[in-house]
């Protein structure tokens, strides 16, 4: 034993790595595959399902608050003396915004 580990604690070492190895390579192998199966399962939704009433099938729609022009007017006050265009807080100032209908899948 000169400058080494001992024997003993290099064997719960080694047997510790196992253990964690064999744990992360399940849980590894269980989340690729519960991806695959909902990938599939997405897949065969999406070819037959209907398309969405609301956004037809787009997956967006024109934002309902800035109607489309990406900004609002808002005053911090009702100060109709005070009134500031700010970027819309609906969409970002994209002009269109995720359908919640179909949460922007474009289908039921």
């Amino acid at each position: 034993m000169m400058g080494g580990v001992p024997q003993p604690l290099r064997a719960i070492g080694a047997a510790a790595a196992v253990i964690f190895g064999g744990m992360l390579g399940l849980s590894l192998a269980s989340s690729i595959t519960v991806r695959a199966i909902r990938a599939a399962a997405e897949a065969k939704r999406k070819t037959v399902a209907l398309p969405c009433g609301v956004c037809r099938g787009k997956g967006f729609y024109i934002c309902k608050l800035c109607k489309g022009n990406s900004t609002i007017q808002w005053s911090p006050l009702y100060d109709p003396v005070a009134i500031n265009p700010c970027v819309c807080p609906t969409c970002d100032g994209n002009r269109v915004q995720k359908c919640l209908n179909c949460l922007g899948k474009g289908y039921n």
